[in-house]
């Protein structure tokens, strides 16, 4: 057994919440712009200070208690990424209640378990489709009582109805909340299904930004700037943004990643955060564009250069001269193009969700963005561990940040302790009592911590696959629904580390007889012959969409193969019990999974 921590630089105190530092923000420096809105159809951009948020989120405070939302209660927000959500996420804290977030891509049946599971009284909604699922479900939902749509003045309706209500309220209400309350419920995918509600209280937040922004001063300060577009539904993003609010940062809002590239070069970002999908985008467009134009060979010295570049910083002396004159012409002839499309002021990145990848990491420090990775789960509020400018080792997630403790249990499972550790599951005791031993939470994960304290992840106890982009995927879900078709006999979901989700499906010999001569084929036709057949592939196509629907499209499988034969206990793919052994099929069929994601 490891173990590696680090003392905290701040302390919570119990009178605290995470609405402070927005009052202290408007009493010590009320004209800084807090946040950029972008111009939109019908409206122009405009700059929000310290103060104006502070007036705003107490004036939609002042709304939700005006609509009967009292202390405690739960106000759920499905929306994309915007500066409403920001808004309403503090005066959802300031009027004493609790946000549940929902992603905006959420199915109707996790929108229907999250809102009856959380005991929402109210939610806000971003879009027509979004209020019309709500709609659907709606029968579902006895304690919830309201609705609002932001696109149709959802936010402006919620302020009408708070102007009987004493602002002095709303500023009862607020210094009443303490640090052991919960701040928000958020929901993540759990192997049987059903999404469990992460329990974080306001002490769990605040300890965990508070004591990131010192050590992260290059990002967090007064006069940094972040372009955030991840879906603030993600702990990851929410992080952020109350990391901007403590730093007294700026924050502009991305809600569609169509617009992205134009964002960052008008809004001009010092850092980003993002999941690792991205930085591969970024990358990989650079090098095609490069391609096309000609100029390859030049990108990928370029590319050599960079890498060669970033490790030698992690040796005695440095980069040599020749290596320094190298990188000075290619930091002129491309890294300087690269930058550019960050919008040109972008020194630092911020990725988790999912590994970045030490080719990555080393490509984007050479051109000079420095991408601090970093490690957590929501039940870690989220960020347990990051490479900070003090201390990198690219290829590990960085040491435990102040005030957290991280150990390594005898069987390899990464167990973390602090402030940040969340306070259970809401409502699933069971959960609770195997995540949670005495103060250390059990992540699943495997990992090790090398003898300077770094942390690498080796692996997963846990199914739950994790894509590029930081979708946590419960393979259960769709492959409880694959099988139920009657020509399907086992399904086995993959997609981790990768761009999306894909799936191995195998057919029931015992049905196919049948299936054979409806088509007019000879009954002794071997799958090994079918795999590519039209109709058989319609066949799986439909049981993936009904799969599909109870899921979001982030988690939907895209691509499908079905195998040439069945998995048996003989061949090693099943248990005596007939359960799939993962390792085993993923080891057997792992050609295949390459093709898929290859092409």
């Amino acid at each position: 057994m490891r173990e590696f921590s680090v003392p905290p630089i701040v302390t919570i105190g119990d009178a605290a919440n995470l609405t402070d530092p927005v009052w202290d923000n408007a009493e010590a420096a009320p004209d800084a712009v807090q946040f950029v809105r972008p111009a939109v159809e019908g409206r122009a951009g405009a700059d929000v200070t310290c103060r104006q948020f502070r007036d705003e989120v107490v004036a939609v405070a002042r709304g939700l208690a005006g609509a009967g939302v009292s202390p405690g209660d739960r106000v759920a927000l499905m929306s994309r990424t915007r500066y409403e959500w920001t808004l309403l996420d503090y005066a959802i804290w300031a009027a004493g209640a609790v946000t549940v977030p929902i992603y905006e891509t959420s199915s109707a049946e996790q929108a229907a378990w999250i809102l009856a599971d959380s005991g929402a009284v109210a939610v806000v909604v971003e879009s027509n489709s979004h209020a019309t699922l709500v709609a659907g479900i709606r029968d579902r939902l006895p304690e919830l009582r309201d609705v609002w749509q932001i696109e149709l003045g959802g936010v402006d309706e919620i302020v009408a109805a708070g102007t009987s209500v004493d602002p002095e309220e709303i500023e009862r209400r607020r210094t009443s909340v303490r640090a052991a309350d919960v701040a928000t419920i958020i929901y993540t995918s759990g192997t049987t299904g059903r999404p469990k509600g992460c329990v974080l209280t306001h002490r769990n937040m605040y300890a965990d930004i508070a004591n990131a922004v010192p050590v992260l001063p290059n990002l967090f300060r007064p006069g940094a700037s972040t372009l955030l577009f991840l879906p603030l539904a993600h702990a990851f993003a929410r992080l952020i943004q109350i990391g901007v609010v403590q730093a007294r940062a700026t924050m502009a809002h991305c809600a569609d990643t169509r617009d992205l590239v134009a964002q960052l070069q008008e809004f001009r970002p010092t850092f980003v955060l993002s999941v690792p999908r991205v930085f591969e985008k970024v990358y990989n467009g650079a090098r095609q564009k490069a391609e096309a134009d000609g100029k390859g060979a030049i990108f990928d010295r370029a590319e050599k250069v960079a890498i060669a570049w970033s490790e030698a910083q992690e040796t005695p002396g440095g980069p040599g001269f020749a290596l320094r004159a190298q990188h000075a012409v290619f930091d002129r002839l491309v890294y300087r193009r690269l930058r550019a499309a960050l919008g040109g002021r972008c020194r630092d990145a911020i990725s988790g969700g999912a590994p970045l990848g030490a080719r990555l990491g080393h490509f984007f420090r050479g051109i000079g963005v420095t991408i601090c990775e970093g490690y957590g789960l929501t039940e870690t509020s989220p960020a347990a561990a990051a490479n900070l400018p003090t201390g990198t080792k690219i290829g590990t997630v960085g040491r435990p940040l102040p005030g957290v403790t991280i150990r390594i249990a005898d069987d390899g499972e990464i167990l973390i302790a602090g402030d940040l550790i969340f306070q259970g599951y809401w409502k699933n005791e069971a959960a609770t009592a195997e995540a949670l031993t005495d103060g250390w939470f059990r992540t699943g994960d495997l990992g090790h911590l090398d003898d300077d304290g770094f942390l690498s992840i080796t692996g997963r106890k846990k199914e739950i696959i994790v894509t590029a982009a930081g979708k946590n995927v419960a393979p259960a879900v769709l492959e409880d629904q694959v099988r139920a078709h009657p020509l399907v006999s086992q399904c086995l979901v993959v997609g981790d580390r990768q761009p999306f989700i894909a799936a191995l499906v195998t057919v029931d010999e015992e049905a196919l007889p049948k299936w054979l001569a409806a088509h007019g084929l000879p009954e002794d036709t071997p799958v090994a012959q079918l795999v590519a057949h039209d109709a058989l592939r319609a066949e799986i196509q439909g049981a993936v969409d009904t799969a599909n629907l109870a899921v979001s499209k982030a988690e939907a499988i895209k691509v499908f193969r079905i195998l040439p034969r069945d998995f048996t206990e003989a061949t090693g793919e099943l248990t005596p019990s007939l359960k799939v052994k993962r390792q085993v099929v993923h080891k057997t069929y792992a050609a295949e999974i390459a093709e898929i994601y290859q092409g």
